[in-house]
Order: C-alpha cells, then sequence, then structure tokens
C-alpha cells in the first residue's frame, strides 16, 4: 500500500488474517473503534483527521507481520499522551498485555522530552536507555512504525523542528532499527533524515 493512500481498518485485518488466519478480529475492531472515539475531532499538523496516524502505525505494524496485540497497541499508542484516557481503563478494555505495552510507549516518549541529541556518546546510552527500558520487543517495533510515519509527515512542522527530529532520528530510530535488523525501515528512516538534514543534497539527487 502506498504511504500516502488511505488506510482503513478493512485493510489492516485482512492484511493480519493473510498471515494470522486464526487472529483476533475482535480485539483490533475494538481498538480501532476505542481510539476513533478517543481521538475524535484531534487533527494532525497536515490537516488530517488524527485518526490516520495511529492506522498508519497499525498497518505498517501489519506490514511486518506483527501479532494483533502489537497491532492493538499501534492504534491506541498516543491515547495516554494525547487524550484524557488512563492505563487503568485500557487495561479493563483491552487487558493487561495492551494497557502494558502503551504505557511503556508514553515513558519512552517522557525519555524523548529530556533528551537533546548533541554528541554520539550521548545518543549511544538513549539506544541502550531505550533497549533496557523494556522487557518486550514489541514496544520497539511500535516506536519504530510511530517514528516512520511522523517523518513521513514531517514536511509539515516548522525548519528547527524538521532538523531536530530527523536528526534524533537518524542517531537513535534508525541504528535501532539496523540492530533489530529490520533493514526497510532502517533505510526508509535514513532517506527520509538525509532529506532534512541535507536539504541541497538531497534536492541534487533527485
Amino acid at each position: 500500500m502506498e504511504s500516502g493512500s488511505k488506510i482503513r481498518i478493512e485493510d489492516i485485518l485482512n492484511r493480519v488474517e493473510s498471515y494470522r488466519p486464526d487472529f483476533d478480529e475482535d480485539l483490533l475492531r475494538h481498538a480501532y473503534v476505542f481510539a476513533a472515539n478517543r481521538h475524535q475531532g484531534q487533527v494532525r499538523r497536515s490537516g488530517e483527521a488524527y485518526l490516520f496516524h495511529p492506522l498508519t502505525v497499525a498497518w505498517i505494524l501489519a506490514d511486518m507481520e506483527l501479532d494483533e496485540v502489537a497491532i492493538a497497541v499501534g492504534l491506541l499508542h498516543d491515547l495516554l499522551e494525547d487524550t484524557q484516557t488512563t492505563a487503568e481503563e485500557l487495561e479493563a478494555e483491552f487487558g493487561p498485555d495492551v494497557a502494558r505495552l502503551v504505557t511503556a510507549l508514553t515513558k519512552i516518549s517522557s525519555f524523548e522530552s529530556s533528551f537533546s541529541s548533541q554528541e554520539a556518546t550521548e545518543a549511544e546510552n538513549f539506544r541502550r536507555l531505550l533497549l533496557a527500558s523494556t522487557d518486550d520487543v514489541r514496544v520497539i517495533l511500535v516506536k519504530l512504525a510511530d517514528r516512520l510515519h511522523n517523518m513521513r509527515t514531517l514536511g509539515f512542522l516548522k525548519r528547527d523542528r524538521q532538523v531536530a527530529i530527523a536528526r534524533e532520528t537518524l542517531d537513535i530510530y534508525a541504528p535501532i532499527a539496523n540492530r533489530l535488523g529490520i533493514g526497510s525501515i532502517k533505510f526508509e528512516l535514513e532517506d527520509l533524515c538525509f532529506e532534512y538534514l541535507y536539504p541541497q543534497e538531497a534536492e541534487a539527487l533527485h
């Protein structure tokens, strides 16, 4: 599916069914409806409804052939940070696994806000912190999918934010994708970062 096309929950369900025929469809439909209700009225900088972001993250995870818990987390990953939803609500609705993973992703966001990527040693420390802070690799995989879609839509931010996010992505998330052996995400992140960090050079290559 093209990154710019509109993703529907049915696309995600069909993709998951192709590699997990006995998957928990109810979990994903419930996560979708819950996220749609909680994000209702929210809009991204691009002008698109906010729900398009978690749907795209979930699609990237389905394309990586992850399980339905990880994909449900992709649909729900911004709720604790961007809505009034609580971890207790998530656990009541979706069980302890989903709530634990969404909570872990929210903690990563708080790590990010206190980190400024200035030196390679600091970036390496942050990568280690991320990898050590979770006992479930699905947290990191959802974070990579989230960062990938954010990089794809970085053009709607101001130049200073574009540079800061691209630098952070190049220093932290592309190397993590590489360490986990996810070449497709590593290469796309690097290509997107190059366009924002070295726009003249990138333009010359087109």
